[in-house]
């Protein structure tokens, strides 16, 4: 929970870099955190909380992205590659997950 919490802490940082680990700690918990309010949503029938926080979190998340490229000596400019359908995102991944400080020569 630190990693997330680490991560709205630095909302609006996008300089710096953020290590693997922490990255994917707080994607699993943003994705926890949105599945349990889209099902309390659901049931109860306020699905604006679920649009709600994807708002709050949609900053976090981009300042986040970028920070971990950084981290893995990669242009940030390639967060952009999210435009272009499905291959797009599947690079972005692979890109995620490299570690920290790795370089292609």
């Amino acid at each position: 929970m630190n990693y997330y919490l680490d991560v709205l802490r630095n909302y609006a940082n996008f300089s710096g870099k953020l290590d693997l680990r922490g990255y994917w700690m707080f994607i699993v918990i943003n994705f926890i955190i949105g599945l349990l309010l889209g099902v309390v949503g659901a049931i109860t029938g306020i699905i604006i909380i679920g649009y709600i926080y994807s708002l709050f979190i949609l900053i976090p998340s981009i300042a986040a992205t970028i920070r971990r490229l950084r981290d893995a000596n990669t242009n940030v400019l390639w967060i952009l590659i999210t435009f272009v359908p499905i291959i797009g995102t599947i690079w972005l991944i692979i890109l995620l997950v490299r570690p920290s400080g790795y370089c292609n020569t």
